[in-house]
């Protein structure tokens, strides 16, 4: 199976400063690639290259095998790869369903005419087909936790088409159960047979859904593992530049 994205020696330069420096990376159908670092890695980096925001210095950018070269956010969409942020760029005292449909209100008129019914029956389904339960999808998003926010903002683009699906520090700023809720959600999409890209500082989410595990470490990858090549520990010393937290604690 060939992957449904891929860099290859990819790097970005800002002046003088370079993000990324020789970075692979390949995400497969039906695959959780779970992207790791700490503050400064270059993660974000990396996935804004992936989304189209910018385009890499050197190195290819290949999409089903094929190089390519997005200029636009709006370029990637129509590939079908979807960026959801942790702002999620949501309106939070707009209903569930309004948010749904948020820009492509269109596909549910008739003759000017928004039909109400449609748009919450659509947004009811999507929200089943990966497992989430907000009640009345007529609510304010802000009256959901946020797991169930982060729920909402995947399933909408999924619904848009997305086929490879970024999503940027998801459970960062969740609490137990609703960490557990979004990582439900993940699984289900890998089940769907969609490509995630699982951007996280945390090893724990990370092993409890990912396939394949990358660790970025000043800009560059210190390498690519399989499920069941490496733990949390191996993970978290990688993270902090292949230095375990005994020695970092002495430093300290």
């Amino acid at each position: 199976m060939r992957p449904l994205v891929e860099l290859r020696d990819v790097e970005k330069r800002f002046g003088q400063v370079a993000a990324l420096r020789g970075v692979s990376f390949a995400v497969y159908p039906g695959e959780v690639h779970c992207l790791l670092g700490d503050n400064g890695a270059g993660k974000s980096t990396l996935i804004r290259i992936l989304s189209g925001v910018f385009a890499p210095t050197r190195g290819t950018y290949l999409w089903e095998g094929r190089p390519i070269r997005l200029s636009s956010p709006g370029e990637a969409m129509a590939l079908g790869i979807a960026t959801v942020y942790q702002d999620l760029a949501l309106f939070p005292w707009m209903s569930v369903w309004r948010n749904f449909i948020l820009g492509r209100e269109g596909l549910y008129a008739s003759r000017g005419i928004l039909r109400i019914r449609a748009a919450q029956q659509e947004t009811q389904r999507a929200l089943e087909d990966l497992g989430v339960d907000v009640g009345d999808v007529d609510r304010p998003l802000a009256t959901l936790s946020g797991g169930q926010r982060q729920a909402v903002a995947i399933a909408r683009a999924v619904h848009m088409g997305a086929r490879l699906l970024i999503l940027d520090e998801p459970t960062s700023a969740l609490g137990v159960r609703q960490a557990a809720l979004v990582l439900r959600v993940i699984r289900r999409m890998r089940d769907m047979g969609l490509g995630v890209v699982f951007i996280t500082h945390n090893p724990l989410h990370a092993l409890a859904v990912g396939d394949r595990f990358t660790v970025l470490y000043l800009g560059q990858s210190l390498g690519t593992f399989a499920k069941g090549e490496v733990g949390r520990e191996q993970l978290t010393e990688l993270m902090a530049g292949g230095r375990s937290m005994e020695e970092l604690e002495v430093e300290g």
